[in-house]
């Protein structure tokens, strides 16, 4: 993990494309260089779409100071990411049956083009320049020699994303498909995927069922979270219903990744800033208990903290040091006998994680390239 974008000189112009905008704009030294640039993503038009593509970027190309090194940015999957071929059809009709959209740009450019999806990308921002070297130089500045290399992120938003990051490398898998968290088991109801309890028209749908209303007429989760809050008239018994449920069955699709992952979580997404009425349920589920012939089995075998909660990060970053004799011999050791992990809200910003998300990934595939 000793990539330092911060400190690199080279440019890379970057993209997050959604079913409705394209915004571009380009990094260097981990710094934006220009002002966002703002197309419509035209997701029934391929020609119309592909246009505005090539044209954001060279209106982005037009206004840097150097030539950049390459293209690297977020684009809604399912796609074959590393040989840049994008077949969404779901938000992207035009993008039926397959379209090469990274080996395009790079014959409109001349340039290397890297793609990925959104979730990934946020986690790797957050591991390279975010939550994660963040929790590490907190822990070596309590002298704990406890130290995180691997992260999972977790978007609550429109749908519900994730992304693996090991030791600074970004975890793709083998079909461009891991951390796909949402298509995990909802707890709550078994019948369903998890994005259908953990995203933004689950608060919804979970607000009209308590409050009696027709989904339709339910408010925007930033409403329902004021009204959770007492900020603002409305159900608020129906408001926090549908954040602690929320909080459930995130809770328990990170419980199930975390098995898996052994790291690090961070939060983002367009409901990560209502953490204050769903994150206590998230950690009551990821720190709950399996009974087992009357004995409970935690649900992970480590304890999860809240890293935003100030008591709860002082026993995080103390840990329990010991100190212990090795058998059969004069020595003795030490050792942090708490095994943990923690979760925290995004430290970039959701877009700005995904920003540098891609121009780390740009620069670590460039180094492998050249290597």
């Amino acid at each position: 993990m000793n990539l330092d974008a911060s400190a690199d000189p080279r440019i890379v112009m970057t993209l997050d494309a959604g079913g409705t905008n394209l915004k571009f704009t380009a990094i260097r030294s981990n710094r934006l260089l220009v002002d966002p640039i703002f197309l419509p993503a035209v997701p029934n038009d391929l020609d119309a779409c592909l246009d505005n593509i090539i044209e954001g970027f060279r209106r982005v190309r037009a206004l840097l100071p150097g030539p950049p090194v390459a293209i690297s940015f977020a684009f809604p999957g399912p796609a074959d990411y590393p040989a840049g071929v994008v077949f969404n059809e779901n938000n992207l009709p035009a993008f039926r049956g397959g379209v090469a959209l990274g080996p395009m740009l790079e014959d409109v450019f001349g340039i290397p083009v890297f793609l990925n999806n959104d979730g990934d990308l946020f986690a790797y921002g957050e591991a390279m320049s975010g939550f994660l070297p963040e929790v590490n130089r907190m822990l070596a500045s309590a002298g704990s020699p406890k130290r995180y290399s691997n992260l999972l992120g977790i978007t609550l938003g429109t749908g519900l994303g994730g992304g693996i990051v090991r030791k600074g490398e970004l975890f793709i898998g083998d079909n461009s498909l891991a951390g796909e968290v949402w298509l995990l088991r909802n707890l709550l109801q078994p019948e369903w995927n998890a994005e259908e309890g953990a995203s933004i028209r689950a608060v919804r749908r979970v607000y009209g069922e308590v409050a009696g209303i027709p989904f339709e007429e339910t408010p925007e989760p930033k409403e329902i979270f004021e009204i959770g809050m007492g900020r603002a008239p409305g159900c608020r018994e129906a408001a926090l219903e549908a954040f602690r449920r929320l909080g459930v069955v995130a809770g328990d699709a990170i419980a199930q990744a975390l098995t898996l992952v052994d790291g690090l979580v961070v939060l983002g997404g367009g409901l990560a800033g209502a953490a204050p009425l769903f994150l206590p349920a998230l950690l009551d589920t990821v720190n709950g208990v399996f009974p087992r012939d009357g004995r409970p089995l935690r649900r992970v075998v480590f304890r999860v903290f809240d890293f935003d909660d100030p008591s709860q990060r002082e026993i995080f970053l103390r840990g329990e040091p010991r100190e212990l004799a090795v058998p059969r011999s004069g020595r003795s050791i030490r050792y942090d006998a708490l095994q943990r992990t923690a979760i925290g809200i995004t430290r970039l910003g959701t877009s700005e994680a995904v920003s540098l998300g891609a121009y780390a990934f740009a620069l670590r595939c460039l180094g492998r390239q050249a290597g």
